[in-house]
């Protein structure tokens, strides 16, 4: 019997809460206290990265393979061989995908998958879940050109949950789940929905 329900996983989020499975598949639910957060408005995107985006080296796509680009998330790397994404829970965020609130960002190069991220947007906020990369760099631009989109709709709150190297080298902060909370209220009220304006945002715009 399915430990998770796709209705219950939204009401999670509403809360703050997310959910991990454990190598034995087992699931459990997360409110972290320190909670990280990307400042949306304070992100830049690093010298090093601005000739790539600048090359145009990756097509930048929303949601053409979202099962794809989660199951790339939930392969084992080399400093973390254990992955807690299973096999229920890429069925359960593909039933939020499917209902428009799971979305993934993916960079695409010679018609090839190489890099990308997923996550659940609800009104003003994205909960970053997970990415990956084969080839350098690929999951660095699919992140900017998510940056870029929420900034252009307006949206106030990417959680990215833990703080680790990873996030922290996007401009990471952690903050007292209290302050997290009276922020995703806010964020939750807002008049917004991710990908709403995409018909009018030219993609080459957002590298500036």
């Amino acid at each position: 019997m399915s430990q998770i329900s796709a209705d219950l996983l939204l009401s999670a989020y509403l809360q703050g809460v997310f959910p991990m499975a454990d190598q034995d598949g087992g699931i459990f639910w997360y409110n972290p206290d320190p909670r990280a957060i990307i400042p949306i408005d304070s992100y830049k995107p690093s010298k090093s990265l601005r000739p790539i985006l600048n090359q145009n080296i990756f097509e930048i796509k929303f949601n053409s393979q979202f099962v794809e680009t989660m199951r790339s998330c939930a392969l084992p790397r080399k400093d973390e061989p254990e992955t807690w994404i299973s096999d229920e829970l890429i069925e359960v965020y593909t039933e939020l995908h499917d209902q428009g609130f799971a979305h993934s960002v993916e960079a695409w190069q010679n018609g090839e998958l190489v890099g990308g991220l997923y996550g659940v947007s609800i009104s003003g906020v994205f909960f970053g879940e997970s990415m990956f990369y084969k080839k350098p760099n690929a999951s660095k631009v699919a992140f900017h050109f998510l940056i870029k989109v929420m900034q252009k709709q307006g949206m106030t709150l990417l959680d990215t949950q833990f703080m680790n190297d990873n996030v922290k080298r996007y401009g990471a902060i952690e903050i007292p789940r209290k302050n997290y909370l009276l922020q995703l209220t806010q964020a939750l009220d807002q008049k917004v929905k991710f990908l709403e304006k995409l018909g009018e945002v030219n993609l080459c715009e957002l590298n500036l």
